[in-house]
């Protein structure tokens, strides 16, 4: 026997639900609920590439941009290098799929990354590396890896830095602290602050954040010795190594720029090195880069990678291929490979010769301001020493950028606009 009531029940439950109401639907409409995005404010433009953005509206025709960090050659250009187009090719006339890469990345990328890195000096089975999208993804690889099995770890950073390090173990809940680094003449390695703060400020199992060479913002870096007393002090108080490796060539040569990491790595037993290609492969848009963790061991090794590709799966699922076939494609090949550090002297030895042309023609203007104090450093900046008064009125007045720290990238400098740019910057400098 059916029951009416129930049926009569269900019938009006099943009419209301979906009928037309337009009272229900104008009482949504006219909710006074905020929408949800509402109340998002503003984030602050990026320090740097605010900069950029700035100097592209700029309508000046004399405008230079001396602010982000890319090579550009003497046509203002940041070029293609000829190896790159070389591999590029190769890899078109060869490609026969367009799937996925594994979560570490490509194999033999991953392999020349390790011994372009640490060459023969540590044994292969210690180190576990993973490709990630730049340098910057590695650093943010290695936090999440700190922040997830290191929680309670601290990381120390150079004062000064680059502007995105302390944002990115920010992002990751890793609580900072600041070593020195500048001396206080903002010229030259104030090496006993440094090992004094690591020293008398640090715990055991701390971390500490280190630039391999070409120290941004100021291109001042230590000494061979100097980096044996660092690596000394790191192994004595415990502490966890992370070399940022961003500018590999830049300095003195591939090989010579790792003497940090050599220097580290033969005292301790343990640390990160986030490597980078967008500078010495000009790979700028394909975001080439790798996290290297170097463990006591081979078991701690593959926990190690274990915990990178789970952290990798659940960011960005696994990397991109092109610019990493175009590295292994380069070091795969002895022909190319001569092209490479040929085209890579030629970058470093450029950037070397701008710091001796701005450090002369800054000598004529008579600004009375001695900038000799820049061929002591390395890489692609500079710290300048102007101030943010300074800094302003060169982009105020003469569409100069460069950033409010007064870092100039050196490498954005041009040879025949040499006397405009110290022309400009002693005129700032007298007013």
């Amino acid at each position: 026997m059916v029951d009416m009531g129930k049926l009569d029940y269900d019938f009006w439950v099943t009419f209301c639900l979906e009928a037309p109401n337009p009272s229900r639907n104008a009482m949504t409409a006219t909710s006074k609920r905020p929408p949800r995005f509402a109340t998002v404010a503003t984030a602050p433009p990026d320090s740097i590439l605010g900069l950029n953005e700035a100097f592209a509206a700029d309508a000046n025709p004399k405008k230079m941009n001396l602010s982000v960090g890319v090579y550009k050659d003497a046509s203002g250009q940041t070029p293609v290098l000829r190896c790159v187009k070389a591999a590029e090719q190769r890899l078109v006339d060869g490609e026969k799929t367009k799937g996925y890469l594994p979560i570490d990345g490509q194999p033999d990328y991953r392999d020349h990354v390790r011994r372009l890195v640490f060459a023969d000096s540590i044994d292969a089975s210690r180190i576990a590396v993973v490709q990630t999208p730049g340098g910057t993804g590695a650093l943010r690889e290695a936090a999440a890896l700190m922040n997830s099995q290191l929680p309670a770890i601290r990381v120390w950073i150079s004062t000064p830095t680059w502007a995105n390090h302390q944002s990115i173990f920010a992002s990751e809940n890793i609580p900072y602290d600041n070593y020195r680094y500048l001396a206080d003449d903002k010229k030259s390695f104030d090496i006993a602050g440094m090992l004094e703060d690591l020293t008398g400020k640090t715990k055991p199992g701390d971390a500490v954040l280190l630039h391999a060479c070409c120290h941004n913002p100021t291109g001042v870096d230590p000494t061979a010795q100097q980096w044996n007393e660092i690596a000394a002090v790191l192994a004595q108080r415990e502490l966890l190594p992370i070399i940022d490796f961003a500018y590999q060539g830049f300095g003195n040569g591939l090989d010579e720029d790792t003497v940090a990491v050599r220097a580290i790595t033969s005292v301790c037993a343990e640390a990160i090195v986030c490597s980078s290609f967008s500078k010495n492969f000009g790979l700028y848009s394909e975001r080439v880069g790798a996290v290297s963790v170097m463990s006591a061991d081979a078991d701690t090794t593959t926990a190690v990678k274990s915990q990178l590709k789970s952290l990798v799966r659940s960011n960005y699922s696994n990397p991109p291929r092109h610019g990493a076939a175009v590295v292994a494609t380069i070091l795969d090949d002895s022909e190319l490979t001569a092209m490479w550090h040929g085209e890579l002297t030629e970058m470093r030895t450029r950037i070397k010769a701008l710091r001796r042309q701005f450090v002369d023609t800054m000598k004529t203007t008579g600004a009375g301001h001695d900038f000799g104090f820049l061929l002591d450093q390395n890489g692609m900046f500079s710290f300048s020493g102007l101030n943010p008064m300074q800094v302003d009125e060169l982009r105020n007045k003469y569409s100069i950028y460069i950033v409010g720290s007064g870092r100039i990238n050196v490498a954005g400098m041009n040879e025949e606009r040499m006397g405009e740019l110290c022309t400009a910057v002693a005129n700032v400098i007298e007013n």
